[in-house]
């Protein structure tokens, strides 16, 4: 039998936890749009974090998938803050095709404080610092690393300036979280539910493109200067314009959906959505890993981890637990020669 044809107009929607790539060919502008659900709500759900800080993390992993989903080769996109306020850490991994995993750091007393004066903006929450994106192809290729600072920007601000000072491409970013209750058996059931949307002006003439650099960038000398009296292309003012008419209650609603929000949005333009990318909650830990972490450890560092007669590790991502005989390590110490040799 003849595999089944799709039916004249039949259409498959992508759903949560799948990222959407789409084109506005009129408009020459391309990105990425996505819907978490039940992904979201288990990285999240694990930790119990407090709601402040778990929508921080939640709008970290729809940047990362928006992001990572792009990358064209086998690696990992990684994302991560460093600052001063009273969430000092936020680290998410998207390794290709599909597998996510996010951690938050935070300071419970700094918390505390900033929520009993209604400082709970990702602003405020992240405080002053950085944010490193990096892209890893494996241990045979260089990293790379582009690191922006965090001074009093949202996490949209961040991810627009990081594309305007290492591309030079001009971008626009909409990230939205929601925490959402629905009737079950034994009464009303929370969830946390994202939603974001990436767009880029990609037109073929390089010079449409250009676009004026950040301070402290890496545009060629003189660039910045030359650029002074940029004027944005007009097919641009109209994807970002359009782009900023998205509300945050559409991007996370699970009854509009990826593919009718871009509709809405550019459906005068004629918009093209292509093969939905899956995203999954996936850690990738495992106990020959962390044993080999453990492997470089000096015998008083390996010493000074016994606890209870047992090396016990935990990870930070998803939260399970490792448990390592100290003999495992010290005898491998012995094994070796004084040249370090075994």
């Amino acid at each position: 039998m003849a595999d089944p044809q799709k039916a004249l107009g039949e259409f498959n929607f992508a759903g949560d936890d799948a990222v959407v790539p789409f084109a506005v060919e009129g408009l020459d502008a391309r990105g990425r749009a996505v819907q978490l659900g039940p992904m979201l709500d288990q990285i999240l759900g694990r930790h119990d974090y407090p709601e402040p800080v778990a929508r921080l993390l939640a709008e970290m992993v729809v940047l990362t998938v928006l992001l990572g989903t792009s990358l064209k080769f086998d690696g990992k996109f990684i994302a991560q803050t460093q600052t001063d306020g009273p969430v000092d850490l936020l680290v998410v991994d998207f390794t290709t095709p599909s597998s996510v995993r996010g951690y938050a750091r935070f300071d419970a007393d700094k918390l505390a404080a900033a929520v009993s004066v209604g400082a709970t903006s990702s602003e405020a929450l992240l405080g002053n610092g950085i944010m490193a994106l990096t892209v890893d192809q494996g241990e045979y290729t260089q990293r790379y690393q582009g690191i922006v600072e965090l001074a009093g920007s949202s996490m949209e601000e961040v991810a627009e300036a990081y594309f305007r000072q290492s591309e030079q491409i001009p971008t626009a970013v909409k990230l939205a979280v929601a925490r959402i209750a629905k009737r079950g058996e034994n009464g009303f059931v929370e969830s946390w539910r994202a939603g974001g949307l990436v767009a880029q002006f990609l037109p073929e003439s390089p010079e449409r493109m250009r676009m004026p650099d950040l301070p402290g960038g890496d545009a060629p000398e003189g660039v910045e200067d030359e650029l002074g009296d940029f004027e944005p292309d007009d097919s641009w003012v109209e994807v970002r314009a359009l782009v900023d008419t998205v509300e945050a209650s559409e991007l996370a609603d699970p009854d509009v959906g990826v593919e009718r929000l871009l509709f809405r949005l550019f459906h005068e333009r004629g918009v093209r959505v292509f093969p939905p990318n899956p995203v999954a909650d996936d850690c990738s830990c495992n106990r020959e890993r962390i044993k080999g972490v453990l492997s470089n450890f000096s015998a008083e560092e390996i010493t000074e981890s016994v606890e209870d007669g047992a090396i016990a590790v935990t990870c930070e991502f998803c939260g399970e637990s490792y448990s390592f005989d100290p003999s495992e390590f010290t005898d491998a110490e012995s094994d070796k020669s004084p040249d370090g040799e075994s």
